[in-house]
């Protein structure tokens, strides 16, 4: 079974510096039918004006990953990390116990375009953490790529929740395949392009909720990249 979320059906907030996309419930955009998926609880498509950003606040028991498609994203928290994450680069944040960060576009004059995720963690109450890695574009190029797992397989980054999270670069007419076990789910998040998921279209924002399918073939309709959840 495969549910697909309509770019365009995502809720929608204007601030003015920020612009963005709600897969799920989030802030001012609540609808009791998108209140996460599985262990994804989160997924912001960001745009952020530059100079801008979002000032010091805080976080608890939640698993908070970023990406970065266009721009840099400056991050400061109260753990002592201050580090910038630019595109190709991917950063993990467990908020367990109670974090506080800040997260501003260091640029003057090109904006940023994000995509931050928030999952469930699998026990609350865990020391906090940070870590970001670059993942060299020929290690995704039309393959998927295992940046982050529980238990940092294939050099990805471990987080605190029982997940796969892969990103893939595809040139057009490419293919990559997934193998699901049973009794587990899928997300995938079309970041940038098009593809077919297992023959149904897929465009630009769009995502598709996963159920009792044994195996996923992604093929490009265009140069696309891809983000792809494997969840208990």
């Amino acid at each position: 079974m495969i549910n697909i979320r309509k770019a365009d059906e995502r809720g929608f907030a204007d601030h003015g510096w920020l612009k963005a996309r709600h897969t799920f419930s989030f802030a001012g955009y609540r609808d009791p039918q998108h209140m996460g998926f599985r262990a994804l609880r989160v997924m912001n498509e960001d745009r952020v004006q530059p100079g801008r950003g979002f000032g010091t606040h805080p976080h608890q028991d939640m698993e908070i990953v970023t990406y970065v498609l266009e721009g840099a994203i400056e991050h400061k928290d109260n753990m002592g990390n201050g580090e910038v994450l630019w595109p190709g680069e991917f950063q993990h944040m467990s908020a367990g116990t109670g974090i506080t960060h800040s997260e501003f576009n260091p640029s003057s004059d090109k904006p940023l375009h994000l995509y931050q995720i928030w999952l469930k963690p699998r026990e609350k109450g865990i020391t906090p953490s940070y870590d970001q890695k670059r993942f060299d574009d020929a290690g995704m190029t039309n393959r998927l790529r295992l940046v982050a797992s529980p238990d940092g397989a294939d050099g990805s980054l471990v987080i605190q929740q029982d997940t796969q999270i892969f990103l893939s670069k595809l040139g057009q007419s490419q293919r990559v395949t997934h193998n699901i076990a049973s009794e587990r789910y899928a997300w995938l998040q079309v970041l940038r392009g098009s593809v077919t998921l297992n023959g149904l279209d897929l465009q630009t924002g769009d995502g598709a909720a996963v159920s009792e399918e044994q195996q996923l073939e992604i093929v490009a309709a265009t140069d696309a990249e891809i983000m792809l959840f494997d969840l208990n």
